[in-house]
């Protein structure tokens, strides 16, 4: 009579094999953490990570006012993608991911002016490199509804844009250009950029800003020259 002894094992093939058999459909119907992340990237090293920096002012006072074109870009984006926002340093962040792609798209809590400090702390944080950049900002030089995407360029009196250029030492960083026209009278550029749209442009502003969040896709996805030739206009 053979008698079973502690720790002993069945060896034979077929043993083995009903082994393997059931690990196999063990896997197929639970899955497992690693291969979860293989299936939807997450956790690849090959994953982009980009700041898309989107310039407003934080309060109820200047909600859709068009000084805030950036702040609606990123709340397009947040919609899009179903992801809300959270308060984090110097701002709210949605983290975002698009294919291959994560885009925290950051509201700055700094005020227009500061801008820069909130981009430098998340650039130095998350270890960014510069063409990882994506700034998204209102534009008075150009006609309502029109997009610009530059690599990089001046400040063009812009306060927001000023402050990255200085917190960053450069302003060979790429940005996105909301147009908002510029039909106000002499001396008050400041009540208009801080007023609110027009009935007409309101009806517009779902699709511009629709648009501008695709542009933002497409910096990431595809690169700087293709979303120049897709978008820009």
């Amino acid at each position: 009579m053979e008698v079973c002894q502690a720790g002993s094992h069945d060896t034979s093939p077929f043993f083995l094999q009903f082994v393997s058999v059931l690990m196999n459909l063990f896997r197929r119907l639970f899955g497992t953490a690693s291969d979860d992340k293989q299936q939807t990237g997450i956790g690849n090293s090959d994953m982009k990570k980009f700041l898309i920096a989107c310039l407003g002012n934080i309060g109820s006072d200047y909600e859709g006012t068009r000084h805030n074109a950036g702040f609606m870009v990123a709340d397009c984006l947040s919609a899009q993608a179903g992801v809300p926002f959270a308060s984090c340093r110097y701002g709210d962040m949605a983290k975002i991911k698009v294919k291959n792609c994560e885009l925290l798209v950051l509201k700055p809590s700094t005020f227009m002016n500061l801008s820069g400090v909130a981009v430098r702390y998340w650039m130095n944080k998350e270890n960014l490199p510069l063409e990882n950049l994506l700034v998204v900002v209102d534009d008075l030089a150009l006609p309502f509804g029109t997009l610009r995407l530059k690599q990089r360029g001046s400040d063009a009196g812009h306060n927001g844009l000023k402050n990255i250029a200085e917190q960053l030492g450069t302003q060979a960083y790429a940005r996105l250009r909301i147009g908002i026209g510029n039909d106000f009278v002499r001396g008050g550029q400041i009540d208009f950029v801080l007023g609110s749209f027009t009935p007409e442009e309101r009806k517009e502003l779902p699709a511009l800003m629709e648009r501008a969040a695709e542009a933002v896709k497409a910096y990431c996805l595809s690169g700087a020259a293709f979303a120049m030739n897709h978008y820009n206009g």
